[in-house]
C-alpha cells in the first residue's frame, strides 16, 4: 500500500507544522502535503517555550499569529540579568514584545492550523526508513498508528523535521555531516506562584562556578526554572541544586524552588551545539529544524530560526516547478543557505558565546562575564545592541562582533580601572572580610599579562564559532 504526494513532512514539531502551513499558502500550482508525526498528543518539553520578537515576526509572515491565542501565553519585554545580588535590566528595544507559553500547547496549536490548511493531510504515523530508487529518496516506509504494516508514502520531495534526535541525519548528510557537542544539560522545573524580579521578563541568574539558572513564566500560575548543570551530571541533582545553585538565587524564589523539588521531578534535556552543513549529498530530501541545525538554548532563539527557515523555504519552493529536476533544487538549497545566514548564524554563535560567558569556567572567562555584567550595567547602546541581537530583530554577524569585542576591552579596562573584592586585614572580631580596592601600579605587569590571556580566550571563544558559519563545504 502506498500514497503519492508532492511534498513529504516528517516531524510535526515547530518547524514542521509551520512548514505545513506555509506551503499551502503557496501561490504555485496546489501540492499535496503529507505531515507525519510519530504522536500526535501534546508533547511534554522542558525547552522551546520562549519566542522573541523576531520569532514572532516570522509568526506573522507566516500566518501563524493565531497559534498564541488561547494557550495562555505570557508577554515577555526583556530579560533580568542577576549576579551576586546585583541586577541589571536588558528590555527589548522599541517595545518589541516575546511570548513565553507552554511548549506542547503552543505546538498543538501549529498542528491545528496544519490540519486546517488546504492540501495538508496530518497523519499519526510511525517513520521507520527512507524508501531510495536510482540513489535519490522518494519517500518513506511508516507505520500508522492504528496499523501494523509498514506503509510507503511517496513524494517528490522529502523533508524531515524530526528534531534534535534525528534518526535520518546521518544518512542524508554523509560525509558533510558536522558532529554535535553537548557541553551541559538543562534540568528544569516548574514553579509555582512564583515572583520575579522584574514581571514578563526571562531572568538569567549567573552562579559562580557552576552553569546560568534561566527563568521565566509560561502561563498565568507557572514559571518555568531551567538550571544549567555541566557534564558530568550530578546523580543526586535536587541536592546539587539545594546546596549549589539555590543560594545565589533571590530570595523571593527560594521557597517556591524547594516546593517544586519536593513535588516535581526534575527533567533533563541535553543542551547541543550542531553547526550547519551544505545539503547536497542526497538527492529528493532536505533536514529542516533541530535536525539540521541546534544552537544553546539560553538565549530562546532556537524557534525563531525554525520559523525563518520554514518561511525561507516555503518562498523559494513556490519558485520551483518541478520538484523531482533536483538541479533546479540544488539552486534554491544554496539560496535558502545564505538567505538563513544573517539571522541563523548570530543566534547560533550568541547562544554559544553568551553560554560561555554566563557559565564562566576559569579566570579569564570570569573576568569576561563580571566586563559583560558592567557592560550592561552601562545602558545606552550598551544593553539596545546586545538586547536586539538577542531578540532576533538585527541579524548581523558584524554587529554581534562589535558587541562581542567591546566587552573583551571592556572587560579588560574594568581589570585596570576598577574596584575589586581583596582580603581584608583581619582584626579581632573579623577575618574574613574582604574590601573593594582599586589596582595599583605594582598589580599593573600581572594585570597586564592576564589582559593578554582575556584578549586570547575572547578570540578563541569567537573566532571557531564564527568558522562553523562561514564555511561552505
Amino acid at each position: 500500500m502506498s500514497s503519492q504526494y508532492d511534498i513529504l513532512i516528517v516531524g510535526a514539531g515547530i518547524a514542521g507544522s509551520a512548514l505545513a502551513h506555509a506551503l499551502s499558502l503557496s501561490s504555485a500550482p496546489q501540492r499535496r502535503i503529507a505531515l507525519l508525526e510519530r504522536s500526535l498528543a501534546e508533547p511534554d518539553r522542558i525547552v522551546g517555550e520562549l519566542l522573541q520578537p523576531g520569532g514572532i515576526a516570522f509568526l506573522n509572515k507566516l500566518g501563524l499569529q493565531g497559534a498564541l491565542e488561547g494557550i495562555d501565553a505570557i508577554p515577555e519585554h526583556g530579560y533580568v540579568v542577576v549576579q551576586d545580588g546585583r541586577i541589571v535590566h536588558v528590555p527589548y528595544p522599541d517595545a518589541r514584545e516575546g511570548r513565553s507559553f507552554h511548549h506542547g500547547l503552543f505546538v498543538q496549536a501549529l498542528r491545528e492550523h496544519a490540519k486546517h490548511a488546504r492540501c495538508v493531510d496530518v497523519i499519526e504515523a510511525t517513520v521507520n526508513e527512507l524508501v531510495e530508487e536510482e540513489g535519490k529518496v522518494v519517500g518513506v516506509k511508516a507505520t500508522r498508528s492504528n496499523g501494523k504494516e509498514k506503509e510507503v508514502f511517496r513524494a517528490d520531495l522529502t523533508v524531515i523535521a524530526d528534531g534534535c534526535f534525528s534518526n535520518f541525519r546521518s544518512a542524508i548528510q554523509g560525509p558533510s555531516a558536522r558532529s554535535s557537542s553537548t557541553k551541559s544539560h538543562f534540568c528544569g522545573v516548574i514553579l509555582k506562584d512564583a515572583q520575579l524580579p522584574i514581571p514578563q521578563h526571562g531572568t538569567v541568574v549567573l552562579v559562580r562556578g557552576h552553569g546560568p539558572v534561566l527563568l521565566y513564566q509560561i502561563s498565568e500560575h507557572d514559571t518555568r526554572m531551567l538550571v544549567d548543570v555541566k557534564n558530568p551530571v550530578p546523580s543526586d541533582l535536587k541536592t546539587h541544586i539545594l546546596t549549589n545553585i539555590l543560594p545565589s538565587l533571590p530570595t523571593k524564589l527560594h521557597e517556591p524552588i524547594r516546593a517544586a523539588l519536593s513535588s516535581d521531578r526534575i527533567r533533563r534535556m541535553p543542551n547541543s551545539f550542531l553547526p550547519p552543513s551544505p545539503q547536497s549529498h542526497q538527492r529528493g530530501v532536505i533536514l529542516i529544524g533541530d535536525a539540521w541545525n541546534m544552537r544553546h538554548p539560553l538565549t530562546g532563539g532556537g524557534m525563531t530560526v525554525a520559523l525563518s527557515d520554514a518561511y525561507i523555504v516555503s518562498q523559494l519552493l513556490d519558485k520551483v516547478n518541478d520538484l523531482r529536476d533536483w538541479n533546479q533544487m540544488q539552486g534554491i538549497l544554496k539560496k535558502w543557505w545564505w538567505e538563513r545566514k544573517g539571522l541563523a548564524a548570530t543566534i547560533n554563535i550568541l547562544s554559544v558565546a553568551l553560554y560561555d560567558l554566563f557559565g564562566a569556567d576559569g579566570e579569564c572567562l570570569t573576568v569576561l562575564q563580571d566586563g559583560c555584567f558592567k557592560y550592561f550595567e552601562r545602558g545606552g547602546e550598551s544593553v539596545r545592541g546586545p538586547a536586539s541581537l538577542l531578540s532576533g530583530i538585527a541579524p548581523s554577524t558584524s554587529l554581534l562582533a562589535y558587541h562581542f569585542f567591546y566587552v573583551a576591552f571592556y572587560s579588560i579596562w574594568a581589570l585596570f580601572a576598577h574596584p575589586r573584592p581583596i582580603p581584608a586585614p583581619p582584626t579581632n572580631h573579623e577575618s574574613h572580610t574582604r574590601i573593594m580596592q582599586t589596582p595599583s601600579v605594582l598589580d599593573y605587569p600581572r594585570l597586564f599579562w592576564l589582559s593578554c590571556r582575556v584578549f586570547w580566550t575572547a578570540c578563541v571563544l569567537f573566532g571557531p564559532l564564527l568558522w562553523t558559519e562561514i564555511r561552505w563545504w
